[in-house]
C-alpha cells in the first residue's frame, strides 16, 4: 500500500522521531511510505495515496488547538480526499490530548476522510509499533 505520513508538529521543525519510528513501522510491512512536512506541503498530492496517516501535536497544553497547517494541507487536496482511509495519530503532550486527537479527527472527517484508527502516541516504540499495525 501507498502511504503518505503527515507529519505536523506544534512548531515548524524537522520530521520528529516519532513520526520517523511511525513511517519506519509501516516499511517494515512492506508499505511504501512517503513523510510529508505539513508545514512546507501543498496538499496537491494526497489524493494519490491509497492510505493516509496524519501526525500532530498540540499547540499547547490545554485547549485541544492544532497548528493551522493541517487545516491547509488538507483543504489543498481539494476533494479528492472523500472517502480516503486514513489514521489520525497525536504525540500525548499533556492533559488535554485527548480533546486535541478529537478534534485532528474532525478535520480529517470534515474533508471525507474516513478516520479508520487514531491513538495516542507516548514514545518512538510505541510508534513503531503501531506503523506495523497499518494493513495488517
Amino acid at each position: 500500500m501507498w502511504i503518505a505520513v503527515i507529519s505536523a508538529p506544534a512548531v515548524r521543525r524537522a520530521v520528529p522521531p516519532y513520526v520517523a519510528a511511525l513511517a519506519r513501522g509501516m516499511e517494515s510491512r512492506g508499505h511504501r511510505v512517503d513523510i510529508l512536512d505539513a508545514w512546507t506541503e501543498d496538499g496537491h498530492r494526497l489524493p494519490a495515496y491509497e492510505y493516509i496517516a496524519v501526525t500532530a501535536e498540540p499547540v499547547s497544553l490545554f485547549g485541544g488547538k492544532l497548528p493551522e497547517v493541517i487545516s491547509r494541507v488538507l483543504l489543498g487536496a481539494g476533494s479528492g480526499l472523500g472517502g480516503k482511509r486514513s489514521a489520525a495519530f497525536l504525540k500525548k503532550t499533556g492533559p488535554f490530548t485527548s480533546r486535541a486527537l478529537g478534534n485532528l479527527m474532525g478535520a480529517m472527517e470534515h474533508e471525507g476522510m474516513r478516520v479508520n484508527w487514531s491513538a495516542l502516541i507516548l514514545s518512538e516504540a510505541q510508534a513503531e509499533y503501531l506503523g506495523k499495525q497499518i494493513g495488517g
